[in-house]
C-alpha cells in the first residue's frame, strides 16, 4: 500500500515527465489533485511542530502549520504548486540564482536553496517575514537570503494592503481592483524588478496583481539569461503582458496549454485558475 508520504513523494517524481498533461482540464491533473489533497491533510505538515517530512528528492523540510485567515500552509501544497516545486527540481542544474518574489512563508526559496540556488526571497508583510525567517532557520537555508521589500517597476515606498482574512491575498495598494473583509495598510520598502533581473538567472513571482506593473518595466535585455514563472491575476494583466512580451520577441509556455507556447491572447492565464506562465527567450520550455 502507498503510504500518505511516498504518494506525495510519487506523485513529485513523475510530474516531469507528464507535463503535457498538466493543465487543470486534464484527467490527469484531477485524478493527482485529488490524490495530493488526501495526502496533505494527513502528513506531518499538519502540525505546529515536528513538521519533519521527506518531500520527493528534495530531502526532508520542515513547515509548521500555520493559519493565514481563510486559507493555511496546507494550501501551499497543492498540485499546481507541486507541479512548480517539480520544475525547480528538474532543472537544478540549470539555474544557480533566484529571486522568490512574494516569498510568503518560504517554501519556495527553501525548495530553491535545496536545488542549491543562491536565492533572494523578498517578502514585504513583516508577519510573513518573521515565519519566513523562522522557517528558513528550521531547514538550514544557508544559501537564502531574506529580503523584506516587495517588488515593482520602482524602488522606493509604497503602501501595502493586508487583508485579514486571506494574508496570502495581500498586496501593494492599487495592484487589485478591490479587496475584500478587514483591511490593516501600511508602507513598505519596495525594490525595483530592473535592478534584480540582472543578477539572477531565474525569477518565481506571486504578485498578487503588481505582476503587469513588473513584467511591463522589463526589456529584452533583462531576458537575454533570466526565465520567470509568475502568476497572471487577472484578464487585464494578462492582456497587458502578452502584448509586451510579443513586442519584445519573448516567449510564454502556459500550464493551461500543457506547457505549450503562446501564440495568442486566448492562451495566456487570465487568473490562478488557468495555472502558471513561463517566460523565456527560449524556443522551448525545459522539463
Amino acid at each position: 500500500m502507498i503510504t500518505v508520504v511516498s504518494t506525495l513523494n510519487e506523485i513529485l517524481e513523475e510530474l516531469p515527465s507528464i507535463a503535457p498533461q498538466h493543465a487543470r482540464t486534464s484527467a490527469a491533473y484531477a485524478l493527482r489533485e485529488k490524490a495530493v489533497a488526501e495526502a496533505v491533510k494527513t502528513c506531518r505538515f499538519t502540525q505546529t511542530e515536528g513538521a519533519r517530512e521527506t518531500f520527493g528528492s528534495f530531502g526532508e523540510i520542515e513547515l509548521p502549520y500555520y493559519r493565514m485567515g481563510a486559507v493555511d500552509s496546507l494550501d501551499l501544497f497543492g498540485l499546481d504548486e507541486l507541479i512548480i516545486f517539480s520544475f525547480y527540481w528538474a532543472n537544478r542544474l540549470r539555474y544557480r540564482r533566484a529571486a522568490d518574489i512574494g516569498a510568503n512563508l518560504g517554501l519556495h526559496s527553501i525548495l530553491m536553496g535545496k536545488c542549491g540556488w543562491q536565492v533572494r526571497a523578498y517578502e514585504p508583510d513583516p508577519k510573513h517575514a518573521a515565519l519566513l525567517k523562522r522557517n528558513l532557520a528550521l531547514n538550514q537555508s544557508r544559501t537564502v537570503e531574506l529580503v523584506e521589500a516587495a517588488v515593482s517597476d520602482k524602488s522606493g515606498t509604497l503602501e501595502f494592503v493586508r487583508v485579514l482574512g486571506n494574508t496570502t491575498s495581500s498586496h501593494l495598494s492599487g495592484a487589485k481592483s478591490s479587496a475584500y473583509g478587514e483591511l490593516e495598510k501600511f508602507p513598505v520598502r519596495v525594490e525595483s524588478i530592473a535592478a534584480i533581473m540582472p543578477t539572477v538567472d531565474f525569477v518565481k513571482m506571486d504578485a498578487e496583481g503588481q505582476e503587469r506593473t513588473i513584467l511591463l518595466a522589463t526589456t529584452a535585455a533583462d531576458w537575454a539569461k533570466t526565465d520567470m514563472m509568475v502568476e497572471i491575476g487577472s484578464p487585464e494583466n494578462a492582456e497587458a503582458i502578452f502584448n509586451h512580451l510579443s513586442s519584445l520577441g519573448v516567449n510564454a509556455f502556459a500550464q493551461k496549454l500543457g506547457w505549450g507556447r503562446v501564440a495568442s491572447l486566448a492562451d495566456m492565464p487570465i487568473s490562478y485558475k488557468g495555472g502558471s506562465l513561463f517566460i523565456t527567450r527560449h524556443l522551448a520550455m525545459n522539463w
